[in-house]
């Protein structure tokens, strides 16, 4: 397979070497380039012997020497250099499946791209992996990898995800263990399904593949109110996710006091749901699933209080706003209070949109739309400027789920919405007016 040029960065290595847009880059230091990872892998050496294919059609050999940090100046049509893999499951609680109809096309995609995963951490399931795909990565030694593991149980697996595969493939995670690549997995837990006794069973299987499974996250579904036609699943309430916490610290402790690390960690919302005090930030270790809502309201406090130690007395009065999602709710009213008892001048005031947009069941302020927001603070907003976290808004910041950008809601809200990142530094400058910090 080859790769072809769309453009060629100016004063690069490759410009120096003459190659043009439109070229077909064939091989580099005699291996086949087919994605991005091949590429990323193979342009690491000083000095790269290229089969190419010129803009006129002839073959040849062509030796371009850089720094071996340097890039090599190439573009492509698309970053992967080729088309993103579709998920071949239909998973029982696939949230894409739970989505209305009329979003944006991209939103409808489901992905199981391992590329993706070793570029931006995003999960996989192995189901789309081929024997030359694990031999690749176990060869350019890709870490971490970051797998939806759901439960250990093949025969379970293969009825939670809808896939034959899903089962036999269980087997790759030992083989990258067995090869020293990293591995962070997930489960994402239905009540009565791969809980209890199936979670025990799967959090043992995963430990003994430490310390090459180097974290395990475990979330509860997400419902949305659109399941027609679906599988019948119920969320969690507060006893049943007080077990699931049970188990998993039982577990954690047993596994901290042998290893030195605990290894598996309760998404925060299930805390919430059970009405359990989530652990100071010491608990979560290194935070290694953040992304998952693992110890994110434990660093988002424990950065926040860090951050107001240094703040004195504010001289100019301020007021704002600050919106967030059901979960969230508490802890944003409590650091609004404490920066506003340091800080006289400093008002703000918090508001709880709930989602009627995906159901009530959803919390989570990343899944807050434009049209919630909108509608709930509607002629409330008395503040100068509307906080949000930019969980809530695609990875460009300028749109909501829903496809309503930044600036309709500026307009329609007639107030300057500030975006502000998942950190309690940030959110604190932005607080206190200091956007530029």
């Amino acid at each position: 397979m080859s790769v072809i040029v769309k453009d060629v960065e100016n004063n690069s290595p490759a410009e120096r070497a003459g190659i043009l847009p439109g070229t077909l880059v064939l091989r580099i230091n005699s291996n086949e380039i087919n994605d991005v990872l091949d590429y990323r892998f193979y342009i690491k050496e000083g000095i790269l012997n290229m089969d190419i294919k010129d803009t006129d059609g002839k073959f040849r050999k062509l030796r371009v020497e850089k720094k071996a940090e340097e890039d090599l100046g190439l573009q492509f049509e698309t970053y992967l250099m080729d088309k993103q893999q579709h998920c071949k499951n239909k998973c029982i609680f696939c949230f894409i499946d739970q989505l209305p109809e009329g979003m944006r096309d991209s939103l409808y995609f489901k992905d199981d791209d391992s590329r993706l995963s070793f570029l931006f951490g995003n999960y996989i399931t192995l189901t789309n992996l081929s024997e030359s795909d694990v031999d690749r990565i176990i060869q350019m030694h890709i870490s971490p990898v970051n797998i939806s593991v759901h439960t250990m149980n093949p025969e379970l697996r293969v009825k939670m995800m809808k896939n034959p595969k899903a089962g036999e493939c269980l087997s790759i995670i030992r083989r990258l263990a067995d090869a020293g690549i990293k591995i962070n997995t997930q489960l994402v837990l239905c009540p009565g399904i791969n809980d209890g006794k199936e979670l025990e069973y799967s959090l043992n299987e995963l430990g003994k593949l430490y310390p090459a499974v180097q974290s395990i996250a475990a979330v509860p579904v997400g419902l949305t109110k659109h399941r027609d036609g679906l599988c019948s699943l119920e969320g969690y309430n507060k006893g049943t996710a007080a077990e699931v916490i049970d188990i998993i610290e039982c577990f954690a402790d047993h596994f901290n006091y042998f290893n030195g690390t605990r290894l598996a960690f309760a998404a925060d919302e299930f805390y919430l749901l059970a009405e359990r005090e989530i652990h100071d930030a010491e608990y979560y270790e290194e935070f290694a699933q953040i992304e998952n809502g693992v110890g994110l309201w434990a660093s988002l406090r424990d950065e926040f209080y860090s951050a107001l130690e240094d703040v004195s007395e504010v001289n100019d009065f301020r007021n704002v706003a600050i919106a967030t999602g059901n979960a969230a709710y508490p802890l944003i009213c409590e650091l609004a209070a404490a920066v506003s008892d340091k800080c006289k001048n400093i008002k703000v005031d918090v508001f709880e949109i709930s989602n009627r947009f995906f159901g009530e069941s959803i919390t989570v302020a990343g899944l807050v739309v434009g049209e919630d927001l909108i509608s709930q603070l509607k002629d409330k907003l008395g503040a100068d400027e509307l906080l949000i976290p930019s969980v809530m808004l695609r990875h460009e910041r300028d749109m909501f789920l829903d496809s309503i950008t930044v600036e309709r809601a500026e307009k329609e809200l007639n107030t300057k919405i500030i975006i502000t990142d998942v950190d309690g530094y940030d959110l604190l400058d932005k607080i206190l007016g200091r956007q530029g910090m």
